[in-house]
């Protein structure tokens, strides 16, 4: 029995385009006209709205999330020799920036409840060579910033936020991202702010640290052809800037969009036994943004299989936690080293989700659930 009669897009970013086509356009061609592509006036006013909206002194644009984990390890000064502690469940990224500064990222296991780092296991993991901890907002949950800042005061660390699933996200008041010493976003298309290409940005109220970052992300440069110190070409691109002042304006609305289907879909799914899905309260002081819904389920390949056939495009975020990635191998963890990732990553199914998904193929993908069930 075929449920679904139209195919339903992971992400729709073509609904997204196509109610922002005219100001889309009308932002290439001013920068067209203009000429002033890299850099320049429409990347300083996106970084100074981006800060207001965060409510954070200096946001630094650059060219993607993973160059502002990497400029952002290289400002607070990790190299080799130095280790990282990370989420062991979480995109690559994260971990390949600490790598490519040299240093070594220290795997902890996340929590069974948000899937973010376990503060509970952070302290065994600090050795005397732990410089920093990196806590993700995986899927647009906000980490146990009070609880992992606490830690890093006690023992000398600095708090690196890989914020590039959460833009919006809140702990009470603040913002996820402006909570530790420096943090990191991503523009990638499909995030809750997404540009049409890549990008990233570091946040922080850190004045020394902002200086650094962009002295970092072009060569280094503080006049022109005048070079004080090493750095990279790693600049948010005038073009991406413009189309990304077009979008934050609604990026508050697009999130309480997410977290009304969200609800809509833990609702539909309340009843089956055999998935679990993901948490929706979590109390008054956290709001997270549902960047993805990831439920998980035993039999996820099979329903993943099952999706796909009746043309919904599901997906794993992620098939492997990091110390089962090859590129990873060299750090010596083994298969039980971290359970709740790796239970994570056998089970983990992420359905569609987006601020333009409609609510009627919300409920298409919780009925072919439904049938999947009761057919197997």
């Amino acid at each position: 029995m075929t449920v679904v009669t139209k195919p339903i897009p992971f992400v729709n970013l073509a609904r997204e385009h196509a109610a922002l086509k005219k100001e889309l356009t009308k932002a290439f061609h001013r920068l067209l006209d203009s000429s002033n592509f890299i850099l320049g006036k429409e990347v300083e006013q996106f970084e100074h709205e981006f800060a207001a909206f965060l409510g954070v002194k200096h946001v630094c644009g650059v060219a993607s999330g993973t160059d502002a984990l990497i400029l952002a390890l290289r400002a607070i000064g990790v190299g080799p020799g130095d280790e990282v502690i990370v989420p062991a469940f979480t995109f690559v990224a994260t971990a390949i920036a600490v790598q490519l500064v040299g240093a070594r990222p220290v795997f902890v296991d996340i929590t069974h409840t948000d899937f973010t780092i376990d503060p509970k296991l952070v302290k065994r993991a600090i050795s005397p060579a732990t410089k920093a901890i990196i806590p993700v907002h995986l899927y647009g949950y906000p980490a146990a910033m009070a609880e992992i800042c606490k830690l890093a005061r006690q023992h000398h660390l600095y708090v690196i936020e890989d914020a590039a699933q959460a833009h919006g996200a809140r702990i009470g008041k603040k913002m996820v991202g402006t909570i530790g010493d420096i943090g990191s976003f991503s523009f990638y298309p499909s995030k809750n702010l997404g540009a049409l290409g890549d990008g990233g940005a570091i946040v922080t109220n850190n004045a020394k640290l902002d200086s650094s970052v962009r002295l970092m992300r072009n060569y280094g440069e503080r006049t022109k052809y005048i070079h004080d110190s090493f750095g990279t070409n790693s600049r948010l691109d005038a073009l991406q800037a413009s189309f990304l002042r077009i979008k934050l304006p609604h990026l508050e609305t697009w999130n309480a969009t997410r977290a009304g289907l969200a609800k809509r879909y833990n609702h539909g799914l309340r009843t089956l036994s055999n998935i679990t899905t993901p948490p929706i309260d979590l109390g008054k002081a956290i709001h997270p943004v549902f960047h993805l819904f990831v439920m998980r389920a035993k039999q996820r390949n099979a329903l993943l299989n099952w999706l796909h056939k009746h043309k919904i495009a599901a997906q794993i975020h992620y098939p492997r936690a990091l110390h089962q990635q090859k590129i990873f191998s060299s750090l010596g963890y083994k298969a039980g080293d971290f359970p709740v990732a790796e239970e994570v990553a056998q089970t983990a199914i992420s359905l569609p989700m987006s601020p333009y998904l409609r609510r009627s193929e919300v409920d298409m993908v919780i009925r072919t659930i439904q049938l999947f069930f009761t057919s197997n």
